[in-house]
């Protein structure tokens, strides 16, 4: 039979050997929170979940059970058959621990599959989530990267991770690039999803000297970064890249990928057209229209981002160390050339991809 275990007992599971979390709730459900690394393989699927809900309301407890157990063993073989392709343990879940978790880890228990259950569901993983991110105690010193709109700040940090140091990209976690422009060509992560997120990277990284991070605003796109990460970036050490402009404007056509998506381009746009100055807004959005990307790039970091973020760089109380860049390659040896030279003995590791 299977075992139920806690929240506790699944992330040192995780830690020890691995252990393939699935998800048994609609794929409704699954798109709009799950944990981190799981599979979904619904019980029910958005429609037939609401059928069912709709009898447990309208009729009765043991009709909608019924119907349930109707679906279910249709699609019984189908369902034992995706639990057999994935090797290794596995653990299942729904949203309280109930009859849904219960019935996906009693019939692939019974075809000899090796299964665990979360007690509590993912309603559990929540509630530890956010009691653990209550009572986090953030050690490291915050290595934070600025620079203007287009440095390719994320970028670098991307490479600095790969490289095995440690780093907390916000923007990804957030699934939003922090800008008017930033969800586009993404799907914004929920406050849930991001915490989820974060607090796995925040294990990782507690015990390091430092951690990377991007110059953020608290919000990030549609999500709340936690008031102790939040002071730790604001009172950290502050590393700014100076990026020739043609380069900073590559980048953003690199990343945003205008032409493919042009009307969300110019939606965004009207968001701030009226604070540039009228000609030059109007030719901004004459030059998106004409899929002229670079030259409305151009006009919009001369004329709204890099004021606002020279504005931004005077109120900053620490001390800054400016460096200059013709590329991220070159930004990466500046990068860490000042990670050397500030904690002499620190050697970086490849870290650890078993996060849940």
């Amino acid at each position: 039979m299977f075992r139920d275990i806690t929240v506790e007992q699944l992330l040192e599971l995780q830690e020890q050997r691995g252990i393939q979390l699935i998800d048994v709730r609609s794929e409704g459900e699954f798109e709009e929170f799950t944990i981190p690394g799981s599979r979904n393989i619904p019980v029910f699927d958005n429609g037939e979940r609401k059928e069912v809900g709709t009898i447990y309301k309208q009729v009765s407890v043991q009709a909608a059970k019924e119907k349930g157990l109707e679906i279910f063993s249709a699609k019984l073989p189908s369902f034992i058959k995706q639990f057999e392709e994935i090797p290794g343990q596995k653990a299942v879940f729904c949203w309280r621990g109930g009859m849904r978790s219960k019935t996906a880890a009693t019939v692939t228990s019974l075809m000899g599959i090796q299964m665990y259950r979360l007690s509590g569901g993912i309603r559990s993983y929540r509630k530890w989530t956010h009691e653990k991110l209550e009572t986090f105690e953030f050690k490291p010193v915050c290595i934070v990267i600025g620079g203007p709109t287009g440095s390719g700040k994320t970028e670098l940090l991307q490479k600095l991770k790969e490289a095995g140091y440690p780093v907390l990209d916000l923007e990804t976690m957030a699934q939003h690039r922090g800008s008017i422009f930033g969800q586009i060509g993404l799907r914004p992560s929920n406050q849930k999803t991001f915490e989820s997120r974060l607090v796995h990277e925040l294990m990782e990284v507690n015990e390091q000297p430092f951690v990377l991070v991007e110059a953020e605003s608290k919000r990030v796109g549609k999500v709340v970064m936690p008031d102790f990460l939040f002071n730790a970036k604001e009172t950290g050490i502050p590393l700014f890249l100076d990026i020739p402009m043609e380069r900073r404007v590559a980048n953003i056509l690199a990343d945003y990928q205008p032409s493919l998506h042009k009307e969300e381009c110019i939606d965004a746009y009207q968001l701030i057209k009226k604070r540039i100055h009228s000609p030059i807004a109007a030719a901004i959005e004459q030059y998106l229209k004409e899929d002229r990307f670079g030259e409305a790039v151009a006009l919009m970091l001369e004329h709204y981002y890099d004021p606002r973020y020279a504005h931004a760089a005077q109120n900053y109380e620490q001390e800054t160390v400016t460096l200059q860049a013709a590329d991220t390659d070159e930004a990466f040896r500046l990068v860490t050339a000042q990670l050397k030279e500030r904690f002499p003995g620190y050697r970086p590791k490849i870290q650890s991809s078993n996060a849940v």
